[in-house]
Formats: C-alpha cells, sequence, structure tokens
C-alpha cells in the first residue's frame, strides 16, 4: 500500500468512526432537553428518569467523541503537511471557533451532570439546552471548513498561478473563507442527517425494549420524543438534498456526473434510480432511468444540458462506482426513513394503538441502523466525490499527502485504537441499556 493510499484509508477510517459520535452529540442534548422540559412542567418521574438516563448516554458519547475528534486534528498535519501549510491560515478560523464550542459544550455538560438539586431548575435545564447549541454550533464550524475545500473562498491565487504548486496564497480573507459559498447547503444537510439519524436510533434502541415489555412506560414516551423529534428533520431531509445537489450540479458538476453515473453530456438527462456503473463500457447498466428528471432536479429545467464525464479530463474522475453506490444508499435511506417519519404521524394523529403493535415496532427496530449508515454513505459522497482534489481545483490529494513512508504503520495503529474505542463504547452503551431495561416504569 503506498503512502496516498494509506493516508487516505487513514483519514477514512478516522472520520467514519468520529462522525457517528458527532452526530449523536449534536442530536441528544436536544432529547434530553425535551424529556426535562416535560419533567419540569409536568412533574411525571417517568420524564424525570428518561432525562437522567439520557443524560448519561450523553456524556459517555462527548467523552469518546471527543478523543476520535482529537486524533482527526492531529492527523490533518500529521498526513496532510501540503494541505496544511497554504490551507491552515485560510481555514483555521472555524477550527479555532469549533474548539470553542467544544470548551462551552464541555463546561454545560459537567453543569447539567452534577447540577441536579444545586442550582436553579431553569437555570439546570439551560445548561443542558446549551449543551446541544454549543454542539451543534460545534459540528457547523467543522463542516464549514469541510465547505471550503468544496468551494475555496477567501483569498487569491499569486498573479498567473492557478494552483499552490508555485506560491501561497493572498489576499487571506478568513471570515469569507469560513462563510463560502457551499457552507449553507452542507451544514444545514449534515445537521439534520445527524438529527435525523440519532433520533431514528435512539428510538430503535426503545422499539426493542418496548417488544420485551410493551407496558414499559418510560419506552412508549422515549419513543414518542424520537419519533416525534426525528420524524419532522426526516421529512426536511429530502429538501436539503435537493439544495445540497442544486449546489453540488453548480459548483462540482464533474462529481454529479459521478453520483449518477452519467457518462455522456446530455439535454434533459434522466435520473438513474439504482445501476451499476462501468468506466470501462462507460456506461450505467440495470438502473431505472426517469426521463428528464435530473435536468429538472439539477437546474430546475426539464431540458437542461447535464455535463457527463467525458466532458472532463479522465485524470479529474472520481472513483465512479463508491460514489454512485454511495449517492443511492444515502437517497434510498431518507426517503424510507421520511415515508416512516409520515407513517408515524399518522399512526399519531390517526391510529394511536399501532404505535405499540408488533409490526410497527420492528419496523422502527429495524430502522436503528439505517441514519447513521446514510450518514457513512453521504461522507463517501462527499468526500471521496472531490477527489482527486483536497482543495477542489487548486491542490490535488496527491500533492498534499506527507512524503514520510511508512503510512501504513499509523493505519494499522489507529485501526486498532478506533477497534478499542467501539469495544469500549459498545460495552458502556449495552450496561446503559441493560439499566434501561430495569427501569420498570408502568402505567399506574
Amino acid at each position: 500500500m503506498d503512502n496516498l493510499l494509506a493516508a487516505r484509508s487513514t483519514m477514512a477510517v478516522s472520520l467514519a468512526f468520529h462522525i457517528i459520535f458527532a452526530c449523536i452529540g449534536m442530536t441528544m442534548p436536544f432529547l434530553m432537553v425535551i424529556s426535562h422540559w416535560l419533567w419540569l412542567k409536568k412533574k411525571d418521574e417517568t420524564y424525570l428518569r428518561l432525562t437522567q438516563a439520557w443524560s448519561k448516554g450523553v456524556a459517555i458519547f462527548f467523552a469518546i467523541g471527543a478523543v476520535s475528534g482529537t486524533v482527526l486534528s492531529f492527523e490533518l498535519g500529521l498526513l496532510w503537511p501540503g494541505f496544511m501549510k497554504y490551507a491552515g491560515a485560510i481555514i483555521g478560523m472555524p477550527f479555532s471557533w469549533e474548539g470553542t464550542a467544544f470548551f462551552v459544550e464541555a463546561i454545560c455538560i459537567g453543569l447539567f451532570l452534577y447540577g441536579w438539586k444545586k442550582l436553579n431548575p431553569y437555570v439546570h435545564w439551560t445548561s443542558g439546552l446549551l449543551v446541544g447549541i454549543s454542539g451543534v454550533v460545534s459540528g457547523i464550524f467543522v463542516v464549514c471548513a469541510n465547505a471550503w475545500m468544496n468551494a475555496p473562498a477567501g483569498f487569491d491565487l499569486p498573479a498567473g498561478q492557478t494552483s499552490f504548486a508555485n506560491g501561497g496564497p493572498v489576499n487571506i480573507n478568513p471570515v469569507a473563507a469560513m462563510f463560502n459559498p457551499a457552507w449553507v447547503s452542507q451544514t444545514l444537510h449534515m445537521t439534520i442527517a445527524a438529527f435525523t439519524a440519532t433520533s431514528f436510533a435512539v428510538a430503535g434502541i426503545h422499539a426493542i425494549l418496548l417488544l420485551r415489555n410493551k407496558n414499559n412506560l418510560l419506552h412508549k414516551r422515549a419513543l414518542i420524543i424520537a419519533l416525534s423529534f426525528g420524524s419532522i428533520f426526516a421529512l426536511a431531509q429530502p429538501l436539503s438534498g435537493d439544495l445540497s445537489a442544486k449546489d453540488v450540479a453548480k459548483r462540482l458538476p464533474v462529481k454529479l456526473a459521478a453520483m449518477e453515473g452519467q457518462f455522456q453530456t446530455e439535454a434533459g438527462a434522466g435520473l438513474t434510480i439504482g445501476g451499476i456503473p462501468d468506466e470501462k463500457t462507460q456506461t450505467t447498466n440495470y438502473g431505472i432511468k426517469i426521463p428528464r428528471l435530473l435536468s429538472f432536479l439539477a437546474y430546475g429545467n426539464f431540458n437542461a444540458v447535464v455535463k457527463g464525464l467525458n466532458d472532463f479530463p479522465k485524470s479529474d474522475w472520481p472513483p465512479v462506482l463508491p460514489v454512485h453506490f454511495g449517492f443511492q444508499i444515502m437517497v434510498g435511506i431518507g426517503f424510507l426513513l421520511a415515508f416512516i417519519g409520515i407513517m408515524f404521524w399518522v399512526l399519531r394523529l390517526k391510529r394511536k394503538e399501532y404505535l405499540s403493535s408488533n409490526w410497527f415496532l420492528r419496523l422502527v427496530a429495524l430502522c436503528t441502523p439505517l441514519g447513521f449508515i446514510a450518514v457513512e454513505a453521504g461522507w463517501i459522497v462527499t468526500e471521496v466525490g472531490r477527489q482527486p482534489w483536497i482543495i477542489y481545483g487548486i491542490m490535488k490529494t496527491a500533492d498534499s499527502v506527507t512524503p514520510v513512508p511508512y503510512q501504513i504503520v499509523h493505519l494499522i495503529l489507529f485501526v486498532v485504537v478506533y477497534l478499542i474505542l467501539s469495544v469500549i463504547a459498545v460495552w458502556l452503551m449495552s450496561r446503559q441499556i441493560k439499566a434501561l431495561d430495569s427501569l420498570q416504569v408502568n402505567p399506574k
């Protein structure tokens, strides 16, 4: 394995691991404060126990996410010194603000965990709310930096230069870099995805526990809170996805072509559902094509021209197969969760008794990992779809990688570290789930 592949694999493993904890850290505090608010208003012991149980989960995932996030920050300098040499001065601001948000989050978690009966009840509740807000803000700053890699802004190149090969950036504007043209669509899409994935995972766990004991009121209320919260964002996800796709069509047309397996430039291009792209024959086989829909979704015009991969040098193509599959998985799961969100509200308003039926609980239980699978697939689309560029149109990934040999050693080391962290996370959460299952809060 060469240095470039080893470095990319190390970063991929780190991101794939950390993103799960980042999503949970953005979402779980909001579920916690909703339950806490219901306790403050209704004085129902069920909500108090649920809040305390969820707060322990927040603490566990925060700790593990802090470790994996710190590793990622070191990897940027360790693996990609060419990138950091020039990009550090441009996008250092969102990383510094992310660190500030992280410290606020850590302080507020401490206040919430140890503030029971010591703080004013509403001050205590506010500290929990600030955990969620600072977690979301922290995630937004990180995604702003990633958006900059897709839509570089906030600097000029030296006269006559088209890359950083013969000179660094000039006229740097960190604010313009942070709030680059892609930041709104990417941060919105990622935040909604985090809320959807985590809420459905929480709902799925409580659905499993309800299948064991349908009379447990705590799990019933946890299921309602998680699905009420998650379904709203699941319904918003296709709308944010449409905004993101239009942005990709405008700024990274080669990535859109890879996402759709579109090899030929075409006016009135059809949308491909499924299919297997073949780069040798330059066709996408076995897919279902809906005429003219891709042109409309990308450009708002059924007759718009969609550039195919053949319009670009083959050296600038991203790996088509993983990008196409990742996009199909992300979209498919997104629409499935949106459909289940609609089903939940129909049952909640019209047929409440069905929310405790075996078929519905099993359906929700099956959704437990789906949101996170969609998130992982989405990040494959984002990161692999930008290749071979680390800064789109400015710097190639191969030009940024460290020259230090034996990066395979780091890959093996980090894989071992993340396996250990995974075992710890599973062990701690299995204990929490068992504790939840033992909370036999039954209707009076």
